[in-house]
C-alpha cells in the first residue's frame, strides 16, 4: 500500500507520542536520568522533534555527530503534541497552502511551533518518497514541551549503535526488527490542513 507523502508515522499509545532528539551527553544523560532537562538547556531556543526513528538516525548519524552522541526517546503528551501542530506554521513559504508571502510571515511571526516535512529515510538512510515530520518548538510551544508535555525521557544510544551495527554487517532484517513501531498518527479532524498542500496529501 502506498504512503500518503504527508503523513505522520510514529510510536504512540492512547495518550502519549514518542519524539526523538540527540545531544551531547552533557544534557542527554541528565535528562534521561532526571527525566526532564537540565537547566542548561535552553527554553529560549527553538528546539526541533522528531517522530521518526530513522530520519533522527540521519541527522544525528546514528548517535556518532559531535554534540549529538546521546539519542533520547522523549514521550509526551499527545494533547502537547497536537497543540504544537495546531499553533504551527510551516518553516517555508508554499502558495498551495497559503495565499502570498505576506500571509506566511504573519503565520510564520505568531506561531510557536513551525513544521518542515523532509524525505524519510530507509535503514541505509537513503531518501523515500514520502515525507517525515519535523516539529520546531519555540517561545510557548518550548516551554511547554519542557516543562509539561514530558511524560518520560529514554537514552537509546545503545539502541541506534546496535541497529547502526545490524546495517553495516548486511542484516537488514535484524536491524528492521528492532526498529521502534512507528504506525500512521491517528490525527483528529483536520489537524494538519494548514501544514500540508491539499493536492499532495
Amino acid at each position: 500500500m502506498q504512503i500518503p507523502r504527508h503523513q505522520i508515522r510514529a510510536r504512540c499509545t492512547d495518550t502519549t507520542v514518542t519524539v526523538y532528539q540527540a545531544y551531547h551527553p552533557s544534557i542527554g544523560v541528565p535528562a534521561a536520568r532526571e527525566g526532564r532537562f537540565p537547566a542548561s538547556w535552553k527554553r529560549g531556543r527553538m528546539t526541533w522533534v522528531k517522530p521518526s526513528f530513522l530520519w533522527m538516525m540521519y541527522r544525528c548519524g546514528w548517535g556518532l555527530k559531535e554534540n549529538q552522541e546521546t539519542v533520547l526517546a522523549v514521550e509526551i503528551s499527545r494533547e502537547g503534541f497536537e497543540w504544537a501542530l495546531r499553533n504551527a506554521c510551516l518553516s517555508h513559504h508554499d502558495p498551495r497552502v497559503h495565499a502570498d508571502q505576506d500571509a506566511w510571515r504573519e503565520r510564520l511571526r505568531a506561531s510557536p511551533a513551525r513544521v518542515q516535512w523532509d524525505p524519510e529515510r530507509d535503514l541505509r538512510l537513503r531518501p523515500l518518497d514520502h515525507r517525515s515530520l519535523q516539529l520546531g518548538l519555540s517561545g510557548e510551544a518550548s516551554h511547554r514541551y519542557a516543562d509539561g508535555w514530558i511524560v518520560g525521557i529514554t537514552d537509546v544510544t545503545p539502541l541506534a549503535h546496535e541497529v547502526h551495527a545490524l546495517v553495516r554487517a548486511g542484516d537488514l532484517d535484524d536491524a528492521a526488527a528492532l526498529l521502534p513501531e512507528e504506525r500512521p498518527y491517528p490525527a483528529p479532524g483536520r489537524l494538519l490542513d494548514h501544514l500540508t498542500p491539499a493536492s499532495v496529501r
